[in-house]
């Protein structure tokens, strides 16, 4: 290996760490607010990808035949919810139900043309798919065990997996790319795409901090992470920061999906690889620390750029592999008490 190829790999690690950089603050803020290890999060990478390669084609998304269904349902169980004497708060419902799909399918009746418009009718199609998950999948179970919750995402993704190969087919499709540009830089050759992937990931993390740092709903969730009983007694909406931190992690998911679509070829399961390898990030900070599952990420995209030279056919083991020490390291510093029996 010499230089210009180090550099090479350096380049695509810093690439896809930007990428799982995305899935992990997505898994992180929908932890530590919800206590939901949300694995079906690589799904809406790839039904976000899927979606902007049927939009390019002149084709009707078939996203959103599944967030009408969903939307439908949803309001179903929420009116059912209502006549049972639950406290429903419409103005969200009506937003996600009802607002959100018809947006979505208004842009996309359109047969919108540019890619800016492709692209935001794409994240109007996935972003509500968060919140009514949420509601449909997680909700009636918020005081259930983190066990629990966990079986009830693998019994989702299952279920999206399935979704996704009925709406999408087993072809893979991948879209054009948002800059054509290409420069050389001391002997590196830099796509514009890649540069798209990074700035778009960076802005996106300071977006996040800024919304978290100073806005009153950005404070209101992360007092919810802390301590969701005591965010309740001070009169904060929990069920709605379930709703806002899953609209997140679908937008957070959408944007992801429309920067990979153009650099790889996307199938209805590639979603799930991605969004793994964002845990493997996410468990590096704890899943507690956004700061830490960005470096975490960032350790991910480079060990798989590298072991993608060295042994191709063992990079996927080489970074899962990352969990084992990082869980061993992790158990020696934490100190548990044993309840006496």
């Amino acid at each position: 290996m010499d230089l210009q190829i180090a550099l090479l790999l350096g380049q695509d690690g810093i690439v896809n760490g930007a990428v799982y950089g995305l899935m992990a603050l997505a898994l992180v803020l929908v932890f530590s607010v919800t206590r939901v290890i949300f694995i079906p999060q690589g799904e809406f990478v790839a039904f976000a990808a899927l979606s902007m390669a049927m939009m390019q084609a002149g084709r009707t998304p078939a996203s959103l035949w599944l967030l009408l269904a969903l939307a439908a349902v949803v309001l179903a169980v929420e009116a059912w919810r209502a006549q049972r004497g639950a406290t429903v708060d419409w103005k969200s419902t009506l937003l996600w139900c009802v607002g959100c799909p018809a947006g979505a399918g208004a842009l996309v009746a359109m047969r919108p043309e540019g890619q800016a418009l492709q692209a935001l009718a794409t994240l109007l199609l996935i972003t509500p798919l968060g919140p009514l998950l949420y509601r449909l999948a997680y909700r009636p179970l918020a005081r259930a065990t983190v066990l629990v919750l966990l079986i009830v995402s693998v019994a989702l993704h299952g279920v999206m997996v399935g979704l996704g190969l009925l709406f999408f087919g087993a072809e893979g499709s991948r879209t054009t790319a948002f800059s054509e540009l290409r420069m050389d830089v001391g002997g590196l050759s830099i796509t514009g795409q890649s540069l798209v992937v990074v700035g778009t990931a960076l802005a996106l993390v300071v977006a996040m901090f800024v919304f978290f740092e100073r806005s009153i709903v950005g404070k209101a969730l992360r007092a919810t992470a802390m301590n969701r009983v005591g965010a309740r007694l001070m009169g904060i909406p929990t069920e709605l920061s379930g709703d806002l931190c899953f609209a997140l992690a679908g937008l957070i998911g959408a944007v992801a999906g429309l920067l990979v679509a153009p650099i790889t070829t996307v199938y209805y399961d590639t979603g799930f690889l991605i969004g793994l390898k964002g845990f493997v990030a996410a468990i590096v900070g704890g899943l507690a620390s956004y700061p830490l599952a960005l470096a975490g990420a960032l350790l991910v995209g480079q060990l798989e750029a590298f072991a993608s030279f060295w042994s191709s056919a063992f990079k996927e083991v080489l970074v899962f592999t990352l969990i084992i020490p990082v869980l061993w390291w992790r158990s020696l510093r934490s100190h548990h008490v044993e309840d006496e029996e």
